[in-house]
């Protein structure tokens, strides 16, 4: 059965363009982390396509393209704040500012104070909290399927790359627009080339088996 189901799916092959052949290129966003080892490449091509590459460390390169007239048009841009670290860093601030201030009230000139070393402590805290916090705040742009609900892409930016983010995001919206208006006019239709998208894309390995069922079957249910 899978595999009549197989060539039933590869029996209308779509040519779905590359980044290298891509006759225009739109939009471009990069998000790359010296840190965490990551990067990662968005570009619009062609109108109605999407050219994904990542690389992490240890890890093989993924590129691969989406068709956007499978994906859900609705971005999922969601913001992640590390508030525990932020907050921790005011307190610690705040308290080495007192602290600080406490000190230079004293009789004891501050350089022979004792309670510099415990000043030094305290500020060194705050400054690493602040860093933590700014490294743990993070935007995640992910994007679904339209029908299968399969994941497709989700790329994680630090505070640095929230403005570019956000521009291509509404880049990505606009195109997604025009891809919506090129979608097959029969629900029927429409529900089989995404599948066949579904297998494209797992063959390509952004899918696990696991993944590609599931959205196989939200398709059929859909």
């Amino acid at each position: 059965m899978r595999a009549t189901e197989r060539i039933v799916l590869e029996s209308d092959e779509r040519k779905v363009p590359a980044l290298r052949t891509a006759r225009k290129v739109h939009s471009r966003l990069r998000v790359h982390s010296s840190i965490r080892r990551r990067a990662s490449e968005l570009v619009l091509i062609d109108y109605c396509y999407l050219s994904v590459r990542t690389w992490r460390s240890r890890n093989p390169e993924l590129q691969y393209v989406l068709d956007l007239r499978f994906v859900d048009p609705a971005l999922r841009l969601s913001r992640h704040v590390a508030w525990r670290f932020l907050t921790a860093s005011a307190v610690l601030t705040a308290g080495a500012v007192a602290l600080a201030w406490w000190i230079s009230e004293s009789s004891t000139a501050w350089w022979q104070h004792e309670w510099l070393p415990v000043l030094g402590g305290v500020f060194g805290l705050a400054v690493c909290a602040v860093l933590i916090g700014i490294y743990r705040t993070t935007e995640t742009l992910t994007m679904f399927s339209l029908s299968g609900r399969a994941r497709l892409l989700e790329l994680t930016g630090g505070v640095a790359s929230f403005r570019a983010m956000h521009r291509f995001s509404r880049t990505l919206a606009a195109h997604q627009r025009t891809a919506s208006a090129r979608r097959r006019r029969s629900r029927a239709e429409h529900l089989r080339d995404e599948m066949r998208e579904h297998l494209r894309l797992k063959e390509a390995g952004v899918l696990s088996e696991q993944e590609y069922e599931i959205s196989k079957a939200l398709a059929r249910h859909a």
